[in-house]
């Protein structure tokens, strides 16, 4: 990145030749600013350091001389050729990352008598006198006994050094000492450390073990990430708490202990562990972070105890080997994604501790068959159970007023499910796609269903709404949800017969219905939203009234075993229609539209229905209620009957077309009997 950032300079140095470079003058090879009567050493835009280096005491320009008493910030960063460097005793001062990612420096000498700084014990490393603290060291550095703390980034990317004693002076591992010392095999940690910094060993991959004693008390954020040759540790019991990423990415790790001391589970901290198959949380733990256990594949089973009262966010997602979860009656919160796509958990039960399930908690636990859930959970939030495709049958509890987008989505294993009275409102899309749901009952305190809430449940034989719902009904047993006061048709099923009180099918009410074989609309629907029937596959005939004057787009697209829609419509001009109201994928050749007698032309001639029909018949009879080919004085009694009766769901008795059936339409039966002409 460094070597990056320099070249995107140098590019603009190119492009644009005035621009200013970061050093005032160049002696020797060795690049330099100017600050007041002094120089400081400095990087290049447009070369690194490379080899051996001598800093001067002094260095001369333009006739003057400067003593160099400084090394500026990121002077030698990246220079991974440099082997080795000489301070003199001048310098005072050392800037932050002035060597960071020399990878290649075997010797760092400190000229005697230097006020500051001093290599003492020719121990090829740079210390800081006063505070004994190792700032910069390299492949071939033995550390004194007097330095107190290894500093910041001292050894970092120092790809050579194998292995390094820490004596009993250090009480202080920085952040990213020894960072991505890869080749690093072997470290001892003394008694007198109480302190691993953030990163210390991060990308240590070498490291196959670690002694980390009892002193020390405090381990930083990502102190062994990345250590993927590490195999196994135990953590002192002067631990409280293992800090966020510590242990990610050791795919090595097969085991470790965590003491009664930790408290705490940090974010990320074990993330990526793959070779980790158990691991036991004592019960002096009581949060387990986000991510903390994160793609753990290996881990098979885990108990939760007591202490535990929050899981993270996406605490044990992708334990793709994780078969059962205890959990404790302390836990108050499951995090979003929790166990999300912990394909091998076959069942869980969620203690009546739980309040809060966060989304996406059980999404893709494709293995899960069943789940107990507590009673004090208060909602199912937006796709906790998506896609757990195994889950056969749930329980809801009374506890429950909502249930969230997406919530079953995908649960095409679900057959039954009981919404008690205390749901109060279905998201979008909540039962979407649950193919193996036979039946649903709507209590009467569900006042709110979303879009798209039982779109493509083809297995749906049953709809129930319980009587007194305010907002919902399914009248006459008609196996559907009509929305009471607008009388829209929501959702529907193979069984459905739709009421003449229905005036409005709402969109994809019946898509993917493939088990509806035939449709009667009655006279008081006005239109035929988009999707409506999409993708009824077994649909075979459609009664369409009159009263229709609009189709949507896809409205009975994809319909492939459709044989004879039955029209009642005539004007199909009058029709606003979208696209592909019919389509399907193939020959028309099979299917029929019957239209009323005299008004074939109209329809032949109208893009919107000829190109989706192989024939198109006059077969259908003005007045013809009874269905026997004729119009006579058996129509009329028939019309009579559907009036005294009250079941008007006869298409073809409404003879007038204004969408009711009355005294208007006897009269245009006689009508057409004495004229011959329906006209």
């Amino acid at each position: 990145m460094k070597q990056f950032f320099r070249f995107s300079i140098l590019l603009l140095a190119l492009l644009l030749p005035a621009l200013a470079t970061a050093h005032d003058f160049e002696v020797d090879g060795i690049y330099y600013n100017i600050n007041g009567n002094e120089a400081t050493v400095t990087y290049s835009d447009f070369d690194w350091y490379s080899g051996s280096v001598v800093i001067p005491a002094t260095v001369t320009y333009n006739g003057t001389t400067y003593p160099v008493t400084s090394i500026g910030d990121e002077a030698f960063c990246d220079c991974d050729d440099l082997t080795s460097i000489d301070i003199p005793n001048s310098v005072t001062a050392i800037g932050h990352w002035a060597f960071y990612g020399c990878t290649s420096l075997t010797s760092i000498v400190v000229e005697s008598g230097n006020p500051k700084y001093d290599s003492r014990n020719n121990c090829n490393a740079l210390i800081e006198t006063a505070s004994n603290i190792l700032i910069v060291g390299c492949k071939n550095t033995i550390i004194p006994n007097s330095v107190t703390e290894i500093g910041e980034s001292a050894f970092y990317g120092c790809w050579g050094l194998t292995s390094i004693v820490i004596p009993n002076s250090v009480t202080s591992i920085s952040y990213q000492a020894f960072y991505g010392c890869s080749f690093l095999t072997n470290i001892i940690i003394p008694h007198s450390v109480t302190e691993i910094g953030e990163s210390a060993f991060e990308y240590c991959s070498g490291l196959t073990s670690i002694d980390i004693p009892n002193s020390v008390t405090s381990i930083g954020p990502s102190a062994f990430a990345g250590c993927s040759g590490l195999t196994s540790i135990d953590i002192p019991n002067s631990v409280t708490a293992i800090e966020g990423w510590t242990f990610s990415g050791c795919s090595g790790l097969t085991s470790i202990v965590i003491p009664n001391s930790v408290t705490t589970i940090g974010n990320y901290a074990f993330v990526s562990c793959t070779k980790l198959t158990s691991i036991d949380i004592p019960n002096s733990v009581t949060t387990i972070g986000n991510y903390a256990f994160n793609s753990c594949a290996g881990l098979t089973s885990i108990v939760i105890p007591n202490s535990v009262t929050e899981i993270g966010e996406s605490a044990f997602r992708a334990c793709t080997g994780l078969t059962s979860v205890d959990m404790g009656n302390s836990v108050t919160s499951i995090g979003p994604s929790a166990f999300e796509n912990c394909s091998s958990l076959t069942s869980v039960v969620i203690p009546n501790s739980v309040t809060s399930i966060g989304s996406s908690a059980f999404c893709g636990c494709t293995g899960l068959t069943s789940i107990g859930i507590g009673n004090s959970v208060t909602s199912i939030g937006r796709q906790v159970f998506e896609s757990c495709t195994s889950l056969t049958s749930i329980v809801i509890p009374n506890s429950v007023t909502s249930i969230g987008y997406q919530a079953f989505y995908l649960c095409s294993g679900l057959t039954s499910v009981v919404i008690p009275n205390s749901v109060t409102s279905i998201d979008a899309y909540a039962f979407t796609s649950c193919t193996g749901l036979t039946s649903i009952v709507i209590p009467n305190s569900l006042t709110s269903i979303g879009y798209g809430a039982f779109f493509n449940c083809p297995g749906l034989t049953s709809i129930v709404v319980e009587s007194g719902n305010p907002r919902y009904d399914s009248r006459n047993n008609c196996n559907a949800i009509i929305e009471t006061t607008s009388n829209i048709l929501i959702v529907g099923c193979k069984n459905t017969i739709i009421p003449n009180s229905v005036t409005g099918i709402g969109p994809k009410a019946f898509e993917n219905c493939t088990g509806l074989t035939s449709i009667v609309i009655p006279n008081s629907v006005t239109g035929i939203p988009h999707d409506a029937f999409r993708n009824c596959s077994g649909l075979i005939s459609i009664v369409i009234p009159n009263s229709v004057t609009s189709i949507g787009s896809c409205a009975f697209e994809n319909c492939t075993g459709l044989t004879d829609v039955y029209c009642y419509i005539v004007d199909p001009s009058r029709v606003a229609s979208g696209y592909h109201q019919f389509y399907k994928y193939g020959d028309y050749s099979g299917r029929t539209l019957h239209v009323l007698q005299g008004i074939a032309d109209a329809y032949q001639a109208d893009e919107n229905w000829y190109p989706y029909f192989g024939q198109i018949v006059e077969d259908i009879i003005m007045g013809d209620v009874n269905g026997d080919r004729e119009v006579n004085i058996a129509d009329v009694n028939a019309v009579i009957n559907i009036i005294l009766s009250g079941n008007d769901d006869n298409t073809a008795a409404d003879v007038n077309g204004d969408g009711e059936i009355n005294i208007a339409d006897v009269n245009a039966i006689i009508n057409i009997i004495l004229t011959g002409s329906w006209n």
